[in-house]
């Protein structure tokens, strides 16, 4: 039972991040594209202030339920963790420290330039930030075809 109760919370922190990612890159910004630059920026610092720490806590809870259900696993000795799971490991720890680049670097730069009203600095903040979103939203999907697939 505490297993699979580690899972759901492991699944539902997942589908916090990458369907957050998904919205974010394919629904809101497109949308905001139509907005003045001043507007665009302000509404996409909001949104990205909310979801980030919204992802913080989803990064704690998938890394500890992970951890915990590995814990769980190989607590029997002779335990060889499966090929999909080092793959869910390695690119989710690596998904981890891409959100923390945004976070502490990337997001400081936004909170800077809306602060100062420096709307180029933040629509370049916000390109950045775009790119590393949708390296780590190609990291997360390929995490979830390989472990469905597998």
């Amino acid at each position: 039972m505490l297993y699979n109760a580690l899972k759901l919370l492991h699944l539902l922190s997942i589908i916090v991040w990458v369907g957050g990612m998904v919205f974010a890159h394919f629904f809101l910004r497109p949308a905001a594209q139509q907005l003045e630059p001043p507007l665009r920026v302000a509404l996409m610092h909001g949104v990205l202030q909310r979801f980030l720490a919204a992802v913080g806590i989803a990064v704690v809870l998938a890394l500890t339920s992970g951890l915990a259900m590995i814990g769980m696993v190989s607590m029997g000795g002779g335990f060889s963790m499966p090929a999909d799971w080092n793959f869910m490991s390695g690119l989710g720890l690596l998904m981890m420290a891409i959100y923390g680049y945004i976070y502490l670097a990337l997001l400081s730069r936004l909170d800077n330039a809306v602060a100062q009203a420096d709307w180029p600095a933040g629509a370049q903040a916000l390109a950045r930030i775009r790119s590393w979103v949708s390296m780590n939203l190609l990291l997360g999907m390929a995490i979830i075809v390989v472990v469905l697939l597998w």
